[in-house]
């Protein structure tokens, strides 16, 4: 069924996800010209060599090696001009989470890259006729930004600083924030 051995299929594979990130496991092996249970034991010999190959409900993606958080705070309003400030950029929003006193860290996958995930994000929200997550901590919250470089990451630091929806970190946050997180 296949025309490409498996060394050479998985470097193919790596090398779709590196351009059409995220791609289904049905995606993939039609590309590929296997089957899909294929795919998945690529997959799985992939992230044992050691690829960062992440499963998300829109499939199959290459986790960036530059990532950064960034804590921010804005109106709900707001909320679709920062998603894409980050993408335009060429960033992709990772996550939302936020640091509730009382319930931890409350945190959710996102994986938006593009416009359009944009506005089936937004879709999404409004059929489901919730809250953003966000509004537990009064607008702020944190997102895991993933680039292709550093540079980008700075250029989404600052777009979003001059926007002003970066937010300062509190004392009370846990250090692990802090790290690596982005803060006016």
């Amino acid at each position: 069924m296949s025309s490409h051995k498996g060394g050479k299929r998985r470097e193919l594979l790596l090398e779709t996800l590196k351009k059409e990130a995220p791609m289904t496991g049905g995606q993939l092996s039609k590309a590929l010209h296997v089957s899909r249970q294929v795919i998945v034991n690529d997959i799985a010999l992939l992230r044992a060599s050691g690829a960062k190959i992440l499963s998300t409900n829109k499939g199959y993606l290459i986790m960036s090696s530059h990532q950064r958080v960034f804590k921010c705070r804005h109106t709900n309003e707001q909320t679709r001009h920062e998603y894409e400030l980050i993408v335009d950029l060429g960033g992709e929003v990772e996550d939302i989470f936020v640091y509730h006193r009382s319930y931890g860290v409350v945190k959710a996958e996102l994986h938006l890259s593009s416009r359009k995930d944009i506005d089936d994000y937004f879709k999404n929200l409004e059929f489901s006729q919730s809250s953003p997550l966000e509004n537990i901590t009064n607008g702020y919250h944190y997102h895991s930004v993933s680039a292709k470089s550093e540079a980008l990451l700075d250029s989404i630091g600052q777009a979003l600083d001059e926007a002003g929806y970066l937010a300062q970190l509190v004392d009370y946050e846990p250090v692990d924030f802090k790290k690596n997180a982005h803060v006016r």
